[in-house]
């Protein structure tokens, strides 16, 4: 009788709500087995050697960014033995910093193709063959007197953190138990400050950000590269991928037993057994599906806000405006410069808090704090920042209050959406809604970085305004549409929307 009930779950897994809880329930009993040193080598494996090269290649060219521009002065001015004008030393400098979200957008935009052509381990595993060309170009570029290399190999690593940005959140997702899911996916972005604040160290004048090290600075990209390389074979490819993807059933079984650590998976093979039966009934999931199907078209809205919403927050905004802050506090020009690294240290510890909180206090809730508080904290240092050159205190103010805004992005805002996508898709969907969401989230990142400079060169310290306003949107925006989606199985999430597009 049990068997006949497992074989219509399978058979009917749209039909019967009961169905999705039965086939929920198995796969939690399953992943109670938690968390293992297997597991905990292949998120290491893949997150180290992905989200790193976001990270550092985010933040590398800051501290050395007068060097760099005295170096383009001189090659050009040697090449045209003219000597340039200072706007265009700039221009060069800027185009060479914004290529990098180019290239992400185009990363961003092929993940699907890569994820399903060579899989999410092999997609990652591919990808590193982007950061030797960019190392190549960029470490080269002083020994060749050409700042064309710098930019070229800033376009290949920026392609290169764009693919790691769906693969890799893609992957830790499907290799996780369902109770582990949220802090899994939390490594992600875990990953990405240590690797800013680990760009902001060594790029100090003290370390590499010299005149004659810099080029080595641009080149330790390749070192998470070569790690990924030998550690990431080692790891099986995603279960849910050979057996959704390509119909391989014992290999997934084989690599779902290997990440769990016991051969005790037959209830979770079951779940994603009846997924692979549903995904037979319905047609390859396209753009055009994603936008037609009620059932697909609200979560991809959902991403696509939430993606736009952590670039809109004001992150990179505050971040550029941290050490003119400080100064105002009265800090001098070095201290200021430490006071900034803090700022990263503390981002890096509040993610890793946010890694133990999401499991507990859930994925919607964590986006609503984070952003409730960015909006009082930002309205309050805009104020702050507007009467900050009258007195030492609102000075020192309006530095609590960047600390506090950098807590309350990294407990849920900063993290969050990059898992989230995995979450709100099935198998057949994830590929192609993961490339369009982290592709707006790049190119959200680049007009943000376009706009920002000119905006508050003409507003001042009331360009934050612009921020408040659109962290209390998104803040509505979260509070009526995001579903909570934690110890919710993917087939349950699933569910849900076909749920609401029937209302």
């Amino acid at each position: 009788m049990e068997s006949e009930t497992k074989e219509l779950e399978k058979k009917q897994p749209k039909e019967s709500n009961e169905s999705t809880t039965s086939t929920a329930d198995s796969v939690s009993k399953a992943n109670d087995l938690g968390f293992n040193g297997r597991l905990a080598f292949a998120i290491a494996a893949s997150a180290l050697g992905s989200s790193f090269q976001h990270g550092y290649n985010t933040g590398v060219l800051n501290n050395p960014a007068k060097i760099i521009e005295q170096w383009i002065n001189a090659t050009k001015t040697e090449r045209d033995t003219v000597i340039p004008s200072q706007e265009n030393i700039t221009l060069i400098f800027s185009f060479m910093v914004a290529i990098f979200c180019v290239g992400g957008m185009i990363g961003g935009a092929i993940t699907g193709f890569v994820a399903e052509r060579f899989g999410r381990k092999g997609g990652l595993l591919l990808n590193n063959i982007l950061v030797l060309l960019a190392v190549i170009c960029m470490s080269s570029s002083k020994a060749a007197a050409s700042y064309e290399l710098i930019i070229l190999g800033r376009f290949f690593i920026g392609i290169n953190s764009g693919l790691n940005a769906g693969l890799a959140p893609m992957y830790l997702a499907e290799i996780s138990p369902v109770n582990l899911r949220g802090a899994v996916g939390t490594v992600y972005q875990l990953v990405i400050t240590i690797s800013i604040l680990i760009a902001q160290v060594v790029s100090l004048r003290s370390i590499l950000g010299t005149e004659s090290h810099w080029p080595i600075l641009l080149g330790l990209t390749i070192i998470p590269a070569i790690f990924q390389m030998v550690t990431l074979p080692f790891c099986p490819e995603s279960p849910k991928y050979l057996l959704l993807s390509r119909g391989r059933d014992l290999e997934a079984q084989k690599a779902l037993s290997w990440f769990r650590g016991t051969l005790a998976v037959h209830d979770e093979m079951d779940g994603m057994r009846a997924e692979y039966d549903a995904m037979k009934l319905v047609p390859k999931v396209t753009v055009r599906e994603l936008i037609t199907n009620n059932a697909l078209r609200i979560p991809l809205i959902i991403s696509l806000t939430v993606m736009v919403a952590q670039q809109l927050s004001g992150i990179n905004a505050v971040m550029f405006f941290s050490t003119q802050i400080f100064k105002m506090a009265g800090l001098n020009d070095a201290n200021s410069t430490y006071a900034t690294l803090g700022m990263g240290g503390i981002n890096v510890c509040m993610t890793v808090v946010s890694l133990f909180l999401v499991e507990k206090a859930g994925r919607k809730t964590l986006l609503l704090i984070g952003f409730a508080g960015m909006a009082i904290d930002t309205a309050l240092l805009t104020i702050s920042m507007a009467f900050a050159g009258q007195s030492q205190a609102i000075g020192i103010l309006c530095v609590i209050f960047v600390l506090v805004y950098v807590i309350m992005f990294a407990t849920g805002p900063g993290s969050i959406p990059w898992f989230l996508v995995s979450e709100l898709f099935n198998q057949a969907a994830r590929p192609t809604a993961s490339a369009l969401a982290v592709c707006i989230n790049w190119t959200a990142n680049f007009l943000v970085g376009l706009a920002f400079l000119p905006l508050a060169q003409i507003m001042g310290a009331y360009v934050f305004i612009i921020f408040v306003i659109l962290q209390c949107l998104f803040l509505l925006f979260i509070y009526k549409k995001v579903p909570e989606t934690k110890n919710k199985s993917l087939e349950e999430i699933s569910a849900m929307f076909r749920q609401q597009s029937y209302q």
